[in-house]
């Protein structure tokens, strides 16, 4: 049966799908907007499952942070290419999930699959994008940090992104300190705050490398365990953020730098994403 112009653009508005798929919707569901609906998300679904084997490695990193900077959320949304990464339905998607995340504070990346976006669970939602944009979508990493006070830092490119929780301000304004330790974290990716951070199988592989390393260039065998924990206060130097020279001014270390702001501020914790890793 014919259809409208009106009918077309209007399932279009509520569906966001193409102008032609809807128009061939409308036509197959007899005029039935609800049935030409459910025909759209059938479309989505077999493109879904028909790249189910396809890599998603492109996309990007969205976050959000509250009005108050105690909370953000933030998340890896990927695609198959990059021209899909920079399209503004892609980017809306995006948007909306760390939106609805920030309301909804999700426990973990199973729970935001099933969180609700306008009605739907957000596993539906990408099953319909899939029908409009022609790709695999699928949300890999999912973080949630609370803090007295939190920073969001997200790289030019939206490839890396970080959150980073803030304890001991003291009611100073970290707006500029919370910027700039982010950064240190995205550009120098240290494994953990401290050495408390630090998984205890890191720091016995590191003294073993430590150790062949010193025998490989001769040592004495009574001098190895002392070479090797000397290589591994190195290693936690160049790898905890607290040690790390500060990118911007390397005559101090971060958590100089931190106590310069305030006397007691320090990192509780980060989540650093970098896109496909």
């Amino acid at each position: 049966m014919a259809v409208s112009a009106k009918e077309v653009n209007q399932l279009r508005q509520v569906t966001g799908a193409g102008m032609m798929d809807c128009k061939k919707a409308l036509e197959e569901a007899g005029g039935d907007f609800d049935q030409a609906i459910d025909l759209l998300r059938k479309k989505g679904q077999k493109v879904s499952a028909s790249r189910q084997d396809r890599e998603a490695s492109e996309g990007a990193v969205f976050a959000e942070i509250s009005a108050d900077g105690s909370t953000a959320v933030m998340i890896e949304l990927n695609c198959e290419t990059d021209f899909v990464a920079r399209n503004d339905d892609f980017q809306g998607i995006g948007t909306a999930i760390v939106q609805q995340a920030l309301k909804d504070k999700p426990a973990d990346l199973a729970a935001l699959n099933q969180m609700q976006i306008g009605g739907k669970a957000l596993e539906a939602t990408l099953t319909d994008a899939m029908g409009r944009i022609g790709e695999k979508l699928e949300v890999s990493k999912y973080a949630l940090i609370t803090g007295e006070k939190v920073a969001c830092y997200i790289h030019p490119g939206a490839r890396v992104g970080v959150l980073t929780a803030f304890k001991g301000a003291n009611g100073a304004d970290l707006s500029e300190v919370g910027k700039n330790v982010s950064m240190q974290i995205a550009a120098m990716n240290p494994i953990a705050v401290d050495k408390e951070g630090v998984d205890q199988t890191v720091l016995n592989k590191e003294i073993e490398i430590g150790k062949e390393q010193a025998r490989a260039e001769g040592k004495p065998e009574a001098m190895l365990e002392k070479i090797a924990m000397g290589k591994l206060s190195k290693f936690l130097k160049d790898n905890t953020l607290l040690h790390q020279e500060f990118v911007k001014d390397p005559s101090k270390t971060i958590a100089q730098y931190l106590k310069e702001k305030s006397d007691k501020l320090t990192v509780e914790r980060f989540e650093r994403f970098h896109l496909g890793a």
